[in-house]
């Protein structure tokens, strides 16, 4: 291969491994059911309990379970069935494309309400006959995936959480009349990792995402590039060891413009409050009004969707709920967190979560759960078991061993790290009240 050869792998293979990213990751979510949890294609996977850290995913939390799937409408429409909210637990979550472009929202606050219903999901150019009696959308992929939270009320437990998910059915349209059981996996039991990885398994996946997705008319000058790559639809991909090594310099390219991207001002998060690290993620507000397709009239905005879903997936159609997030990647002196150190995080007795509060670290290399961490996370119904202060705070701790006698209020670290402080249910008004939430100290 000739330098200019090379340079071109490299360079082509960077701008499609960014491009990318939000399909690579959603398919690898799917994948992971298959390859990890052992589930047939359209089993969904449910959790009897919260995730820890023998699970993969992005920015995920340790509290609520989820409810994932990866479905196909390549046969025809397909019914993603939502049971109405029950005593114990309601759906909350999204319905997205095979590029993570949000179709619709569930639950108390999707198109259903909370009261259930049954979400037809209409495949590519469909052009047949269209029922009453269903939330209807149209996806412009055949890959349909979605990611639930059966959220507890009027203290449900996990198993209450767990029961009511699997009332959750899906099925093709063409048996509605009929529909066959629903089956599920328990994650809880069969650990997976839905986290892209970026070695050649990176480009395996988006291969198998150009050949099952339709060509979208904003990507056809990517795909003319891809082929370059040996990644071409109805061929195989079979790059030579000089090929992948040449790809796999693009690819730390690529990883290495959207780590810096997500370690900045604009990336992972902007500040709240002029005297602090805190900041919420950095979403951007009109894509937010657009639900999400990161394409305009004249552009698709490949660096602004890969920053996001480098770190998150599943974003809403409609921004809202019962949250609100706040990240922290640097100390109160402006220096990154990393995991040889030992902090210190006060959370006061005011925090306004009307639910909860919880704070978790998360790998700043794998953006997931620290893998085999003791724990990832603390929260509001740790406080029992934690030392609290006299005035009502607590100490919250990261290093790689817990502090003397901080065993209660400590989360594991040992690799560099960022938080996400999370409040469920903020209290209406709290930012314009003068809260703060301290800055993250070193103590060693």
């Amino acid at each position: 291969m000739s330098d200019v050869a090379r340079a071109t792998v490299e360079r082509r293979a960077c701008e499609a491994a960014i491009w990318s990213m939000p399909a690579v990751s959603a398919y690898d979510i799917e994948l992971s059911l298959q390859r990890d949890a052992g589930a047939e294609p359209g089993v969904i996977g449910y959790m009897s309990a919260p995730m820890d850290s023998r699970h993969g995913f992005l920015t995920a939390n340790d509290v609520t379970p989820y409810v994932i799937g990866g479905l196909t409408t390549k046969d025809g429409p397909i019914v993603i069935e939502v049971p109405p909210a029950g005593d114990k637990a309601a759906f909350f979550g999204t319905i997205v494309n095979a590029w993570q472009v949000p179709i619709a929202d569930v639950g108390t606050t999707g198109s259903d309400k909370g009261e259930g219903g049954k979400y037809l999901i209409l495949p590519p150019g469909y052009v047949g006959n269209v029922p009453e009696g269903y939330i209807t959308s149209q996806s412009n992929t055949w890959g349909v995936h979605f990611a639930f939270r059966p959220v507890a009320k009027n203290g449900g437990t996990h198993a209450d959480q767990a029961a009511y998910a699997q009332n959750l059915q899906w099925y093709p349209l063409a048996d509605a009349n009929d529909p066959s059981q629903t089956e599920f996996v328990d994650l809880k039991e069969n650990p997976v990792n839905t986290l892209p990885v970026y070695d050649m398994s990176y480009f395996s996946d988006l291969n198998t995402v150009v050949q099952r997705e339709p060509v979208l008319e904003q990507d056809k000058a990517m795909m003319g590039m891809l082929a370059s790559l040996g990644i071409e639809r109805g061929k195989p991909f079979n790059p030579d060891a000089e090929m992948q090594e040449a790809m796999l310099a693009g690819l730390g390219c690529a990883y290495d413009q959207m780590q810096a991207r997500f370690v900045t001002d604009g990336g992972g998060f902007k500040t709240i409050w002029d005297d602090r690290q805190w900041g919420p993620f950095a979403i951007d507000p009109e894509q937010a009004k657009l639900g999400f397709p990161f394409v305009t009239e004249d552009a698709v905005l490949t660096d602004a969707r890969a920053g996001q879903y480098f770190y998150l997936t599943y974003l809403p159609k409609n921004l809202g709920g019962g949250t609100f997030y706040l990240g922290a990647a640097r100390d109160a002196d402006n220096n990154m967190l990393n995991g040889k150190d030992t902090y210190k995080l006060n959370v006061p007795a005011d925090t306004p979560a009307e639910d909860f509060w919880s704070v978790i670290v998360y790998s700043m290399e794998s953006k997931g759960f620290i893998q085999g961490a003791e724990s990832v996370g603390r929260a509001t119904p740790n406080l029992p078991d934690m030392n609290v202060n006299d005035d009502g705070s607590v100490d919250v701790y990261f290093a790689p061993s817990a502090p003397d006698g901080q065993e209660a209020n400590w989360i594991p670290t040992g690799e560099d790290f960022f938080l996400l402080f999370r409040l469920y249910g903020p209290t209406e008004g709290w930012i314009e009240s003068g809260w703060k939430l301290q800055d993250v100290e070193k103590v060693n």
